[in-house]
């Protein structure tokens, strides 16, 4: 017989265990004859109510005749429902009658109450005769217990019988040893439909598969300084004012079509993480409307994240203002991430107070980038002390870009030897911008051999200045082969030095193209043609100034105009300079004068010539010899002996 021990201590313990752990107990009762024990209490109807009413009460009537099968199966239906005391008799009575599933039942219930060891006892009964319920509930007894050996092998009896929680919990058994056999079980469970089986199955191919397969930054010619803009590891777009992560765990990207079938059918089941990375899955594939609707499902029950990362794709959506709703709801639900973007939203309106508040809120949750942005933000209000104290903190926690950040400002306020330690750790954490600046440092020093180090390793990153850099030193060193591969790193990067360096490499291997032939169809442009326009386009003076000279050379005299014009107008002596010889060729003398003035005022020796002779053809002699003075001041050799020579015939015209 069992020992019951003290009934009022029993029936106090029944309640306490009973609130907590029906649900766990609904898993492992076992079903038995024809009595429904997967009934959903929390959704039934009054119809429902009724037939319950009728089948306990066709079952009580049986039960009283003695029929065996009935007694077990009011049990259950009573154990299912929460009444401990209704349930255990009948229950005892079909147990001493044989009836595997009531011995399985009877563990349940004793279980509940807290009677561990008499529940185990009852369950090794059952799973002796065959129940695959009881074999799964000894395990989990025998795992809490710190058996392994024992869990294992009541586990597996479950699991081979085709029990699906047996299947999951010998699945992570084994997971937990490190053992290979752990995925077979983990999908033996998630075929028959359990969910966090499917989703961790669907994890761990996901991770293998990234295993499997693991084996440009904005430039410009001073040191980069974190500004307003956001520095965003992972996926996730920029946010103005903060450094906010990625939108969900993991890098779903990469997910084989498995893993994302077994997240699939874990989200249909409700399973809310399972929906979070579905979600991750399709958003990084472009299937933006599928993936809004898992992370809605995902944060209407409550994860963190999904909230946070529909928030994201409502922002990039332009509803700004849904978005602040989701980012809210994550935020309060202790999401730093969301916090984040928070606080970048109201840094953007210019409301400093509230996103210093949530920077702060994102700190407190464990996200180092609250400190970094608020670093950022006390930078952008020239609070300097305030913004070292608040990089310092994140850098010291191991934020790389903040360590960056921390660096420039010392180096700032001159203190080289104060910076360089924090460019070195931002640098070996990955932080390309503290490479290409350690550089910068070096290259001040007159190291240049060690500031190559520095910029070969942040170009290797995909550096656009640093692999200008590297170019600019393969030219210098006469390895053009390995400068034109950085240039064209470089200058498909977007900088626009790196694209006018290109193309003067290019333009140098070009044969000459010898005279014009009048009525000679046109020629394509050439490579080295097309890199000037892309560096004129953006700027590029000395750009400007060749494309002019080529649309020149051409006989395109209007898009000669153009670009030199543009040059000119943006500062170009030589572009002013080729101008005034544009229009001096077409008849336009005086205005030619115009931007020749203005070459020469600017140093520009030859326009300086220009002008002496335009004013001794018009008998303005002093004027000429004004302006020869000046060329031969200016130079270069051959434009100084030339307007010495002017100088003194006009000096004679002067004095004759």
């Amino acid at each position: 017989m069992v020992f019951m021990g003290d009934r009022a201590t029993l029936l106090e313990t029944g309640r306490f265990v009973q609130r907590h752990a029906r649900n766990a107990a609904d898993e492992i009762i076992e079903a038995v004859g024809a009595v429904d024990t997967a009934v959903d209490t929390t959704a039934e109807t009054d119809a429902d109510t009724e037939n319950e009413t009728e089948t306990e009460a066709r079952h009580r009537r049986a039960a009283e005749r003695g029929d065996l099968a009935a007694m077990s199966a009011l049990g259950a239906l009573l154990l299912r429902r929460g009444d401990l005391d209704g349930a255990e008799p009948y229950l005892r009575g079909a147990t001493a009658e044989g009836d595997r599933a009531a011995a399985n039942n009877l563990g349940v219930l004793l279980h509940q109450r807290g009677y561990a060891e008499e529940a185990a006892g009852w369950w090794r009964v059952a799973a002796v005769a065959g129940s695959a319920p009881a074999a799964h509930a000894l395990g989990r007894h025998h795992r809490e217990r710190g058996d392994e050996p024992a869990a294992e092998y009541w586990l597996r009896q479950a699991a081979e019988q085709g029990h699906a929680l047996g299947a999951y919990a010998l699945a992570d058994l084994l997971e937990h040893r490190s053992d290979v056999g752990a995925e077979r079980w983990l999908r033996a469970a998630a075929e028959q439909g359990h969910r966090e089986a499917a989703y961790r199955l669907a994890l761990a191919l996901e991770r293998r598969a990234t295993e499997t397969t693991r084996g440009p930054h904005e430039t410009g010619t001073r040191l980069r300084v974190p500004g307003t803009g956001a520095v965003v590891p992972s996926d996730a777009p920029a946010t103005a004012g903060a450094a906010a992560p990625g939108r969900a765990a993991g890098e779903p990207g990469g997910a084989p079509a498995e893993a994302e079938q077994w997240f699939r059918q874990a989200a249909a089941r409700g399973h809310r993480r399972a929906a979070l990375h579905l979600g991750a899955i399709l958003e990084h594939r472009g299937e933006l409307k599928e993936a809004g609707r898992w992370y809605l499902s995902s944060a209407k029950e409550g994860e963190a994240k999904a909230a946070c990362a529909l928030g994201f794709l409502l922002r990039d959506a332009g509803d700004e203002e849904s978005a602040a709703v989701w980012w809210l709801r994550a935020a309060q639900d202790g999401d730093g991430n969301a916090a984040n973007a928070l606080g970048a939203l109201h840094a953007a309106r210019g409301e400093q107070q509230t996103a210093e508040r949530w920077y702060r809120a994102a700190m407190d949750a464990g996200d180092v980038n609250g400190a970094y942005n608020l670093g950022l933000l006390c930078a952008a209000q020239d609070r300097i002390p305030q913004a070292e104290q608040w990089y310092r903190r994140a850098a010291y926690a191991g934020h790389r870009e903040a360590a960056n950040a921390l660096a420039v400002l010392l180096l700032q306020a001159g203190d080289a030897n104060g910076a360089e330690p924090w460019f070195s750790k931002a640098a070996e954490a990955g932080s390309v911008d503290a490479a290409f600046n350690l550089g910068i440092l070096h290259a001040g020093r007159d190291d240049d051999r060690t500031a190559l180090v520095w910029y070969e390793r942040a170009a290797a990153a995909g550096h656009t200045e640093a692999a200008l850099q590297v170019g600019i030193a393969a030219l210098r060193d006469g390895d053009e082969r390995t400068a034109e591969r950085h240039l064209r790193c470089a200058a498909g990067g977007g900088s626009a030095e790196a694209a006018f360096r290109l193309a003067s490499v290019l333009d140098a291997r070009r044969p000459d193209p010898g005279p014009a032939v009048l009525g000679a169809p046109r020629e394509e442009k050439t490579e080295c043609e097309e890199w000037y326009e892309r560096a004129a386009q953006q700027g590029h003076r000395r750009a400007q100034v060749r494309v002019g000279m080529l649309a020149a050379g051409r006989g395109d005299l209007a898009e000669a105009d153009r670009w030199y014009r543009e040059a000119a107008e943006a500062g170009s002596r030589n572009g002013a300079f080729n101008l005034g010889l544009l229009l001096a060729r077409e008849g336009s003398e005086r205005e030619a004068a115009l931007w020749w003035t203005r070459a020469a005022r600017a140093g520009h020796g030859r326009a300086a010539l220009r002008l002496a002779l335009l004013a001794a053809r018009r008998g303005e002699l002093t004027e000429g010899r004004r302006w020869c003075a000046r060329a031969v001041e200016l130079g270069p050799a051959e434009v100084a002996e030339r307007a010495a020579r002017l100088s003194e015939a006009l000096h004679q015209e002067l004095t004759a």
